[in-house]
This record gives structure tokens, sequence and C-alpha cells, in this order.
């Protein structure tokens, strides 16, 4: 529990063996690399949309380095699943590693990025129960960790109200989430050059 505590203190910097990995392989030659591009760029979009969607629900909270909690939310990606933006985060790197003509390493990416966040989300999970107690418990319950459902779970209790604070203006999610937004510009035009070179 605890290394998933640190991890969760230093998640934006773990990734960075990942974003140098990236940047100074050199990229596969392969007859398929239109396809790699368009997958790649799709899950970066993918991956980008989940976090916008879950950031304009969780709001700055989602930037915390300390287990200081907001309220539950259980609105939005929330309801469907309860960890929108780390699935957001591993469509991100899995599709910048496609991007980089460097499809033998998403495989990679991906296990190294679920071996952190599933350590990190035990911690967080823990934490939520010992602080929320049943309400979390019955969140939990309703919700999968990782696999969405397709059915919100706003619909299935359709006769209660959803729990949360109610949702962020865009303007306010995109300025919380202005330092990924930009981190997804760089990559692009890293990799680009990089195909490009």
């Amino acid at each position: 529990m605890r290394f998933g505590g640190w991890l969760f203190r230093h998640r934006t910097s773990i990734p960075l063996p990942i974003a140098l990995a990236l940047v100074l392989l050199p990229p596969q030659r392969l007859s398929h690399s239109l396809f790699l591009d368009a997958a790649g760029a799709a899950l970066v979009a993918l991956g980008e949309a989940m976090r916008l969607w879950a950031v304009r629900h969780i709001g700055v909270v989602s930037r915390t380095r300390s287990d200081r909690l907001g309220p539950l939310v259980s609105t939005g990606p929330f309801a469907r699943v309860r960890n929108p933006l780390y699935i957001g985060n591993l469509a991100l790197w899995v599709g910048f590693a496609l991007a980089a003509h460097l499809p033998l390493l998403a495989p990679i990416v991906a296990a190294v990025l679920a071996a952190e966040y599933h350590a990190i989300v035990r911690w967080e999970e823990a934490l939520l129960e010992s602080r929320r107690g049943d309400e979390y418990r019955a969140y939990a319950a309703r919700v999968p960790r990782w696999l969405p459902t397709m059915q919100s779970t706003q619909s299935m209790q359709s006769s209660q109200r959803p729990e949360g604070p109610p949702t962020f203006s865009w303007g306010e999610t995109l300025y919380s989430e202005r330092g990924t937004l930009i981190a997804i510009a760089l990559g692009c035009l890293v990799v680009w050059i990089k195909l490009k070179t």
C-alpha cells in the first residue's frame, strides 16, 4: 500500500522513461505506417477526450499529490468506471507509442502503466474506504474498477440524485487540464519531427 502511495505522489514523473524511449528509440520502418499514424492519433484523441470528460466532473482535485479528498464523484465517466483518468492516460501513452512507429513498445508501455496504476488504485481505494466507508463501498460495488459498464449507474438509480459536485465549466476544465494539453501538443510535435528526420 505504501508503494502505491509513493507512486501516486510521483505519478507525473514516473512515465518520463517512457517518454525518453519514445523520443530516443528509432522508429520501425513498416509498410503500414499510415495505419499506425491513424491508430496512434485516435488513441491519443480518445485518451484525452476521456480525461477531459473526467476532469469536467472531478475538477482540480485530480491534480493533487496529497491524500486530500474531495467529494466522492459518481457522475459522468465516474458513473461507468471508477478510474477514467488512468484509462485515459493509458490510451494516451499507447497512442504515442504507435504514432512514434514503435508498435513493439506499445504492449510494454501498457503493461508498465497498468502495473503502476493498479498499485496506485489499490492505495486510493484503501484511502477512500477508510474515509468514506459505506458510501465508497456502495459506489465500488456498483461501478467497475477498469472495464466501463455500458449502462450509467446514474440511470440504474434513476430515483436517486447522483453524488458529487455539479460539473465544472469547460473553461475550468481546460484550465485544469492545460498541462496535459501542452504535453500532448509537444509530444505530437516531437513525434512529427522524429519521423521526418
